[in-house]
């Protein structure tokens, strides 16, 4: 073994000097195995930490487009006008309870309560399609825009 390197060294496989064997194979696909397991849980943990924030980021645009709009108090004409030019159409304008609360339940979902109440305190309601929201806009009787719900579609 001269000018090897491995002078002083027991014969084996020259790692650690220990032989090739069984446990050795069993120690290599253990960690193969947990390393396996172990990227997947924190590919699922990445995936499911960019999905929430998706989701909070698209809320969080929306509102503030909503607030934003709200400060403007614009008219129906105009909010419907401006909706419509942006692909956002109209898809209701409920008038009276009976369709206050079809609408509601028909879109509301989870905010079925609020666009009830809401709609009830503003005379008129529009519903918009809004890409993947749902916009009730509230308005008042000189049809100003004064409030707003939206709910994922």
């Amino acid at each position: 073994m001269r000018g090897t390197g491995q002078e002083g060294r027991p014969p084996g496989d020259g790692t650690l000097g220990r032989p090739r064997g069984l446990k050795s194979t069993m120690n290599r696909t253990s960690v193969m195995v947990g390393s396996a397991i172990l990227s997947a849980l924190l590919f699922g943990i990445a995936f499911w930490l960019g999905a929430a924030y998706f989701q909070v980021r698209r809320v969080s645009t929306h509102a503030t487009r909503l607030e934003n709009l709200l400060r403007k108090s614009p008219t129906v004409d105009q909010v419907t006008e401006g909706l419509r030019m942006e692909e956002s159409p109209l898809i209701a304008s409920p008038a009276g309870e009976e369709a206050l609360r079809d609408a509601a339940a028909r879109w509301g979902r989870e905010k079925k309560a609020e666009v009830l109440s809401k709609g009830r305190r503003w005379p008129k309601t529009r519903v918009f399609r809004a890409g993947d929201m749902i916009y009730f806009l509230y308005f008042d009787d000189a049809g100003v825009m004064r409030d707003f719900s939206f709910v994922s579609a």
